[in-house]
C-alpha cells in the first residue's frame, strides 16, 4: 500500500533527476547569474580593453590620427592622469594614487557583487565599472599611463580620447543611475 505524502503547496513536480520539467515557472524563477558569471564578463571586457590598446600602441605611433568619420578618428594618446587627463601634469604621484583608487574600487566592487548577483541590472553596472577600472589600472602599472584611442570631435571642439576601458565605466555609471531610478520608482507604486 502507498501513501500520499503531502507537498510543500508552492512545490512543483520533479523528474526522476529531481529537476524540474520544462522552462522555470513563476514558483521557481530562473536562477540569478552567480558571482563567478560577473566576474567571468569583467574578464572578458578586460581582455577586449588590453588587445585594443595592445593593437593601437603597435600599429600607431604617438598622436597619430586616422580619420574614420567626419566626427571621428582613431589616434594613440596616452593620458597620464584620471578622466579629461585630470592631474596628468602632476609629477608621477598621481599614477599610484589612480591605481591604489582604483584597486580599492575594484574590491568594493566585487564585495558589493557577492551580496546583489540576484539583481542583475545593478550588477552588470557594477561588472562594467569593475571592468573599466581595473583595465586602466593594468594600464597604469604597465605603462606608467593609460592608453587612449578614441577621439571625437566637432570642427575645434575635441572630446578627450578615451578607450574601452572608458567605455565600461561611462555605460556602468550609467546603468546604476537608471537601476537607482527604476527602483525608486518601482518602490513608490
Amino acid at each position: 500500500m502507498s501513501r500520499d505524502v503531502p507537498r510543500h503547496p508552492t512545490a512543483s513536480p520533479t523528474n526522476d533527476a529531481g529537476h524540474q520539467p520544462g522552462q522555470p515557472s513563476e514558483h521557481h524563477p530562473k536562477p540569478a547569474p552567480r558571482l563567478g558569471h560577473w566576474l567571468t564578463l569583467a574578464l572578458l571586457l578586460i581582455v577586449l580593453d588590453q588587445v585594443t590598446k595592445l593593437y593601437f600602441d603597435s600599429a600607431y605611433t604617438y598622436g597619430q590620427r586616422v580619420n574614420v568619420l567626419p566626427i571621428f578618428d582613431f589616434t594613440l594618446m596616452y593620458n597620464r592622469g584620471a578622466a579629461f587627463s585630470f592631474l596628468a601634469s602632476e609629477g608621477g604621484w598621481q599614477r599610484w594614487f589612480f591605481t591604489v583608487l582604483g584597486i580599492v574600487a575594484a574590491i568594493v566592487i566585487v564585495w558589493m557583487l557577492r551580496r546583489h548577483t540576484a539583481q542583475p541590472r545593478f550588477s552588470l553596472a557594477l561588472t562594467l565599472i569593475l571592468s573599466g577600472a581595473l583595465g586602466n589600472v593594468i594600464d597604469r602599472v604597465a605603462y606608467g599611463h593609460v592608453i587612449d584611442f578614441l577621439l571625437f570631435y566637432w570642427k575645434d571642439w575635441y572630446y578627450p580620447a578615451f578607450n574601452v576601458a572608458d567605455i565600461c565605466i561611462t555605460c556602468g555609471a550609467v546603468l546604476l543611475v537608471l537601476d537607482e531610478v527604476l527602483r525608486a520608482r518601482k518602490s513608490r507604486r
